[in-house]
Parts: C-alpha cells; structure tokens; sequence
C-alpha cells in the first residue's frame, strides 16, 4: 500500500482498522429473476423442512432431547459471544422456552456465516477499499484543530467505517422528496463519465420511470450507468424480468440478497442504503427510495415527509467507495476504483463524513454515531425517525443527556407504515418521557426522515433509523457534518415539523390496558430477533 505525506499520519492507523470490517454484501448467485421461479423454490423449501419434522416424530423423544442439548449449548455461545444485551437476552429466552424452535433457529440464523473464499475475498476488497480511501491525506488534522472536542468522534467513524473526513465539499439540503427529486433528474441529465444508484426500494411508477428513461438515454450515450436495488425492499414492486430489461437498454443492474434461500444466516440482512453518485463529483443520500409515495406523487399514509442530502466535492469518494466494494464483492466483478474519484475540491465551509454500517461485524458505526453526537450536546438535540425501537444503550444515551439539560426532542410518524412497529415505538415513550425527552408525532402522516441535528454545529442525514433493523441488520449509510451552512436548514426544518406534530404527554402514555402493556412487552422482546 502506498505512503502518504505528513498530514497522513492517521492512514497506517486507519488501514490496521480495516481488519475489522467487513464492508461487503452477498455473493452473487446467477440464474433466473423470475419471481415466480423464486416462490416455488422457497415453498419447497418450506415442504422439505415440513417433511422433515414429520419423518422424525417416531424419534421425537430421542429428538427433543437433542434439541434441548443443542439449546443449551446455543445458550453458552450466546452469552459468551460479544453480542450486546439487548440482543442475547431474546434468543436466550427463544431458546429456553422453545428448544425445538430456539435452537435450530439460532444455528441457521443467529449470526452469519461466510465459506474460506468469500473471507478471502472480503479481505482484499477491503483492503483495496482502504487503500483508495487513505492513498491521500484528508481532513482529520484540520478538524482536530477547529473542533478538538469532536476530534474522537470523527477518528471513531475514519477508523472503524474506513470513512475519512473532508473539508472541500459542498452540501445542499432538501426537505422533501419531491423538494429533491427535480434536483436529482438535473444532476442525472449532466452525468458524462458514469452513475451509481443504491436503492432499498424501487417501485415502478412515475419516479422510477422518469429516472429509466435519463439512465437508458445516458447509457446509450456512452455513459456508465449501475444499478443496485434490494430484493426484498422491491418485491412485488418491479417486474420478474427487471435486470434483464434494464441490461438491454446498457443498464447493468445487480438484485442485492434474492430471495432464494430463507434458511441462508443472511436472509435478513438488506441492502437499505440509498446512494446515487455522478461523476465521482456529486452524491446523493437520505431517506428517500425510488417510489412515487417518496414524491408525493401518491398518498399512502397522509404526507410523506423524507430528506435528502447532496454532495459535491472530495467526500463523494466515500459514497464511491462504498457501492463499489459493494458491487464488486457481490458481481465478482473486478474493478479500477480510481476511475470514479471525484476530480474538484471546491472551497466551502465545515467538514463532511460520510460513512456507511455493515451487519457483518461487531462494530455498530450507526449507534454509536447517534449515541457521540448525544453525549457531545450542551445545549439541544433534535431527532427524527420513522421507528423508535431501541436498545437499553440507546435509551440511556437518549436520557442521561435529557437529564443532563439538554433539550432533547424526538419526531416520531402520526400516521404510521407499519402497526406493530408503530406499537413498539410507543412502548418506549414513557421511559423517556420520565427522564425529560420530548416526543411529537408528525401528524400530516408518515415520518421517514432518519436525522439528528445538534447545538448548531453538527448534524447527520442518512439511512439509519433508530430500530434494530438499521442498527444492527441492515447495510446502512450517512453522513455526518461539522459547522456546514445546511445545519441551520435541518434545524428549521426539524422545528417546522414539532410545529406541525403533537407532543406527548406522560398521560397519554399512562392510560393504557393492562393487556396493551403485555402485548408491546411481548413485541419488545421480540424486536432484536427481526
């Protein structure tokens, strides 16, 4: 690997950390998409496993003794595994209380698993990530002498997201999807070199159409265009023969995790990233998928409040980076990451991290974001998330600052996605309404911005909401900025929202049924399982 000049100080320290991270996704298993291929490969599935149990109940003695022998030994593993409490504690109950089930459930999918060639080939694509990351100095000197008190936070983030810090760039915040979206076809229409999109969710619609018909035209252009969509988040969403039909017009297109094996241990790890990044110089992330209820172009569950983050300038490389290494280990996919660096560092104000979370390690980059810029407020913190469904580390953050005196605020939907999610969000409140957060409900309808914004001079936008399911399944990204102008925008923004929202009261909270209580006890320990 290469040396870099003085201020690179920190690579040697950020390339070491690299053996800790596992930025990649799943291996590519070609074939056919068709959706329909895809259910009856999972139903037999389902019939052999049924079969299964059927053949052995003449040993069913002989087997439930095996299993509760197999729990029990699940039951050490986990407790001496380096898993946090929150979610030991689930699968410690699942398996006690069913040995059959807990057992075999946490074998297939308690913790992933990964063959001697996928290890190899994660390692060096790390290290080529690494090395195209640190081949430069960034910003963490410069940082570390405006901002000495939020220096560790962001040699946190460098070192265990291989994610530098960068001065030149350039941001711009959007508030809503459709706020974003012209922004985003124009930037698309100026492409010349190649475009990258990441998405979680596409849906065929007027959003996505618009943007296929500017890809194709590019493609045909000379353009490279690569598309990265989730299997699961797009089910049902785009026809069976997507990759097909976006490879004809010179899209290439790659389908994250198919839907081919419920029984594989990464089953319920997603790709829940957005990224789009145009000629290494400009970069998107943020909330928003490629759906027409994202625009506001259809109602789902009233206003569907998102944000939307853009990038120009030398912390593009991140984004790049990421849904490179991404593409590369899932695709076999050799590639020059050098050719997609950006080639501008305009002069702008404050310092911009973008970073992404892989399932894959031990290292939750994510929480442990959220939970710096909490322990690092004097004055305010303000939050937005579509989920609030958390670990016991998150809600002491959460009320040790509100304790402390700072003022911190959550905004939650009013008119919830999901029932059971919306229940569980709610079983939290109590306990941090007692230590002094206040919680307001969106009432317009569904908020999915995934935002903290803090004491003016810091600030992350990106994918990570504050559930189990981006904490710590979901391939997850963001960006963290220090003293940029579009602080000031997401704290309006933030405020605009509390002013449209209804607070909760401890009262709302407190008339609920017994049996209400039980069931949201029931969902919480459930939670870290999904």
């Amino acid at each position: 690997m290469k040396n870099v000049d003085s201020k690179g100080a920190h690579v040697h320290e950020g390339k070491q950390a690299i053996a800790k991270k596992l930025r990649s996704g799943m291996r590519h298993v070609p074939g056919a998409r068709n959706g329909a291929l895809q259910i009856l490969f999972l139903l037999l599935q389902l019939g052999l496993v049924v079969a299964w149990f059927m053949l052995s109940r003449r040993y069913i003695t002989n087997f439930y003794l095996l299993c509760e022998f197999i729990s029990l030994c699940v039951v050490l593993y986990i407790v001496r595994s380096d898993s946090s409490s929150s979610f030991k504690i689930p699968w410690i109950i699942l398996n006690l209380a069913l040995p059959v089930l807990g057992g075999l459930s946490y074998v297939v999918f308690g913790h992933v698993r990964f063959s001697k060639a996928e290890r190899k080939r994660i390692k060096a694509i790390e290290f080529k990530a690494a090395e195209i990351m640190f081949e430069r100095s960034d910003a963490l000197d410069d940082f570390g002498k405006a901002r000495p008190e939020m220096a560790k936070q962001a040699q946190y983030t460098r070192n265990n997201a291989i994610a530098p810090i960068y001065s030149g760039t350039e941001t711009e915040y959007f508030r809503s999807g459709e706020e974003a979206f012209p922004k985003l076809l124009d930037e698309l229409e100026h492409a010349q070199k190649f475009i990258f999109m990441e998405f979680f969710i596409i849906h065929t619609g007027y959003m996505w159409d618009t943007i296929e018909e500017v890809l194709a035209r590019k493609a045909a252009e000379g353009v490279e265009v690569r598309l990265m969509y989730d299997s699961i988040g797009s089910m049902g969403l785009v026809p069976g023969n997507f990759v097909e039909r976006l490879e004809a017009k010179g899209i290439h297109a790659c389908e994250f995790n198919r839907l081919t094996n419920i029984l594989s241990s990464r089953f319920n790890n997603r790709d829940h990233r957005k990224i789009v990044v145009i000629d290494g110089n400009v970069g998107f992330t943020g909330g928003v998928n490629l759906a027409d209820e994202y625009i506001n172009r259809i109602e789902r569950f009233g206003y569907w409040k998102d944000t939307m983050l853009m990038l120009r300038g030398e912390a593009v490389r991140n984004l790049s980076v990421v849904f490179l290494s991404l593409w590369e280990f899932m695709q076999w996919e050799a590639l020059d990451y050098h050719k997609y660096m950006p080639t501008i560092s305009p002069q702008a104000k404050g310092f911009v991290q973008p970073y992404a979370d892989s399932p894959y390690d031990n290292e939750n980059v994510g929480e442990n974001v959220y939970r710096g810029v909490l322990s690092r407020a004097n004055d305010y913190v303000y939050i937005t998330t579509p989920y609030l469904i958390i670990d016991d580390e998150m809600i002491n953050a959460l009320t040790i600052a509100a304790k402390s005196g700072v003022d911190v605020r959550i905004i939650t939907p009013g008119i919830p996605d999901k029932k059971t999610a919306y229940t569980l969000t709610r079983s939290y409140y109590e306990v941090l309404l007692r230590s002094g957060v206040r919680i307001f409900e969106y009432t317009p309808g569904f908020m999915h911005a995934k935002m903290f914004v803090a004491d003016d001079n810091s600030a992350v936008v990106g994918t990570i909401n504050l559930d189990y399911r981006s904490l710590c399944h979901h391939f997850e990204c963001a960006v963290w900025m220090c003293d940029t102008p579009v602080i000031a925008d997401i704290k309006a923004d933030m405020l605009e929202c509390m002013e449209k929202s209804r607070e909760v009261t401890l009262n709302m909270c407190q008339n609920k049924s017994l049996m209400w209580r039980v069931w949201q006890a029931l969902l919480r320990i459930l939670a870290p399982l999904f």
